[in-house]
């Protein structure tokens, strides 16, 4: 199976955009100096335009922070385009809130959501300051037989691309790119009876991949829990950020 190279990042750079169009952000709640940028990566399927805000959003914004939303699309696992869109989404925030490299640069997400922070993490042009995930696809290669769905939707994510399929995969599997991961601080929550990502197969690799690399990871982990995060578990993610945020003045 083969697939050929994709041009949105291309399209994006030669056209003029708003953040808007591109994103949802907490701008309009947010008063204040912003005290970080945190990216927030949707699992797989969730296509809507967004309007209030949500979950951890509140408390993110309430500490300073800029939460974005970026619309990469309901499958792209995190493709060049998606990485591109990102690229170009960062730097567009950075220049017109007038933001310095001194502002923190943060990225979380949940399933296909945490591959995708790991994964953008891992490519970003600008560096990251911290990256948590939940219940993350960590292998894609095992994942695309993990579920039905998954094959379905890789396949059109890297519809385009001339590569073979195996090297796609590698290229946007986290465990696979390890050794590729920046130093920096990783959070990670999983639940032991999740049936849409195995906890084995995913976040206990990677996790055990990472410490083994000198990498610094808090992993938590809830034997009773499926492919959720429980408000309990969702208020730990959302304090670990929080500490990575410049203090607000």
């Amino acid at each position: 199976m083969k697939f050929k190279n994709c041009g949105l990042r291309a399209i994006l750079m030669a056209m003029k955009f708003e953040i808007e169009d591109v994103a949802w952000t907490t701008q309009k709640w947010h008063t204040g100096d912003i005290t970080g940028v945190i990216f927030r990566f949707h699992g797989l399927g969730a296509p809507a335009l967004r309007g209030e805000m949500e979950g951890p959003e509140w408390e993110w914004t309430r500490a300073g922070a800029l939460v974005v939303y970026p619309y990469y699309g309901p499958w792209s696992w995190m493709n060049r385009s998606a990485r591109g869109l990102c690229d170009e989404l960062i730097e567009k925030i950075y220049r017109q809130h007038h933001l310095d490299d001194s502002v923190p640069l943060i990225m979380t997400g949940t399933s296909m959501g945490g591959l995708s922070a790991l994964l953008y993490t891992r490519y970003s042009k600008r560096p990251i300051k911290a990256c948590a995930v939940a219940v993350p696809a960590c292998d894609l290669q095992y994942h695309y037989g993990e579920r039905p769905d998954v094959k379905r939707t890789v396949m059109c994510a890297f519809q385009g691309y001339s590569e073979e399929l195996e090297p796609l995969l590698i290229e946007h599997s986290p465990l696979a790119q390890v050794g590729q991961l920046p130093n920096i601080p990783y959070f990670f929550f999983h639940g032991g009876v999740d049936k849409a990502a195995n906890k084995q197969q995913h976040s206990d690799r990677m996790v055990a991949d990472m410490r083994a690399r000198g990498l610094q990871v808090q992993y938590v982990e809830a034997p009773d829990v499926p492919h959720e995060e429980p408000p309990q578990y969702l208020a730990m993610r959302v304090a670990w950020v929080n500490q990575f945020l410049s203090p607000q003045k």
